[in-house]
């Protein structure tokens, strides 16, 4: 486990997983990899009492994305093995519903995961950008299909391909996210939706719940082929000199 995730279960039977690594914009480590996929993996089992997952960042920030100096020091290994591609993994399989309060950068996988969220609510501050073609890699989290999906081909070529930021109002604008809150209530309002969710019929949110995703073989699949496009660019020169030139600055 890692102190730079907070665990805690709220009244109503929601499971809050909060990114509290400030001083880094809640830049995201292997430790805080697996302790969100913990998170996860232990709201689903039999009598955890968890009806819903709310994930939310911490002072203003959602999360930078993967801390680059932790990510290029476990990059030797295979990605297969990765907590990072773990965790995205788990957010194709989890059962209980998820909800996602985002506030200020949603870099990377910060964005990604809330295509994987039944709800996501939005402060005036928030900016998602998937930056992985400038990086050298590939998009992640079955971002390639899953946003063209959702958005069509034009825009999600847009923002795959160019990397182009969206804001609150865009994001809703797509159907992206939900609605856009005041930054000083969009926790209280993430959880109190997500209690929402939890008082519902279990049995009758689950089938709602598939139905409405669709197809989860095809979203794994894109998982598959994503994972083994990111561990090829993960070695070439792009990818490593771009590591490199974000080390070099100091961004991580």
């Amino acid at each position: 486990m890692t102190d730079h995730v907070r665990i805690t279960d709220q009244p109503g039977g929601v499971r809050l997983v909060q990114l509290v690594r400030p001083e880094k914009k809640n830049a995201l480590t292997g430790a805080m990899y697996d302790a969100m996929r913990e998170a996860l993996e232990g709201a689903d089992r039999e009598g955890s009492g968890v009806g819903a997952v709310v994930f939310a960042g911490t002072e203003g920030v959602f999360t930078a994305g993967n801390d680059i100096a932790d990510f290029v020091a476990r990059a030797e290994k295979s990605f297969g093995e990765a907590p990072s591609l773990r965790f995205i993994r788990q957010l194709a399989v989890t059962r209980t519903p998820m909800v996602a309060a985002v506030d200020g950068l949603a870099v990377g996988v910060g964005t990604t995961l809330t295509y994987h969220c039944d709800l996501v609510y939005v402060a005036p501050a928030a900016t998602f950008r998937m930056p992985f073609v400038d990086l050298g890699l590939v998009p992640e989290a079955a971002s390639s299909y899953l946003v063209p999906r959702r958005i069509g081909l034009v825009k999600a070529t847009e923002l795959l391909l160019l990397g182009e930021a969206y804001g609150a109002d865009e994001a809703v604008r797509l159907g992206l996210a939900n609605a856009v809150v005041p930054a000083d209530g969009l926790l209280e309002h993430a959880l109190a939706q997500g209690a929402k969710l939890a008082a519902k019929p279990r049995q009758a949110l689950a089938a709602a719940r598939r139905l409405i995703r669709g197809d989860h073989e095809a979203v794994r699949a894109a998982m598959d082929a994503e994972a083994q496009a990111f561990d090829a660019a993960l070695r070439s020169p792009e990818a490593q000199a771009a590591f490199q030139r974000f080390l070099s600055r100091g961004t991580r």
